[in-house]
């Protein structure tokens, strides 16, 4: 049986709860629920933009990964937490352009799930966890 390992960036927001950023077990990597915070300060960052909260909401989920072992395009699924479902085209928008540049052609890309919701802090618009598997 393969040890369960805690993930740890600095290039990702440490938590502010009692979970880490990721867990690995074996070829397994789940990343903690990213919002769009600021990995240096903390600060959450573009209060009522969902285009940027969704961008570095996901910079934070593609550091975790990294840290983990793995790059984005071993990403098996992403679940994307949407405060507002009027705000779900331009989220969709920027996680498409986001996918393209980290995983190209190499197809396919992550299953997805999006919940509309209410999130943990009331600046949140989004926020997106993610699986992974490690070659």
């Amino acid at each position: 049986m393969s040890e369960k390992i805690a993930i740890r960036t600095d290039a990702a927001p440490a938590p502010a709860h009692a979970f880490p950023q990721g867990v690995r077990k074996g070829p397994l990597l789940t990343v903690s629920g990213q919002g769009p915070v600021d990995p240096a300060s903390g600060e959450y960052l573009f209060p009522g933009d969902v285009r940027a909260q969704t961008r570095r909401t996901l910079e934070n989920v593609a550091a975790v990964v990294e840290a983990g072992g793995a790059e984005f395009a071993d990403v098996m699924m992403l679940r994307v937490y949407l405060k507002d479902r009027a705000d779900f085209a331009a989220m969709n928008e920027v996680y498409e352009a986001f996918l393209a540049e980290r995983i190209g052609d190499r197809a396919p890309y992550p299953t997805r799930t999006t919940v509309v919701c209410t999130l943990p802090r009331a600046e949140m618009l989004v926020e997106i966890d993610a699986l992974a598997c490690v070659d």
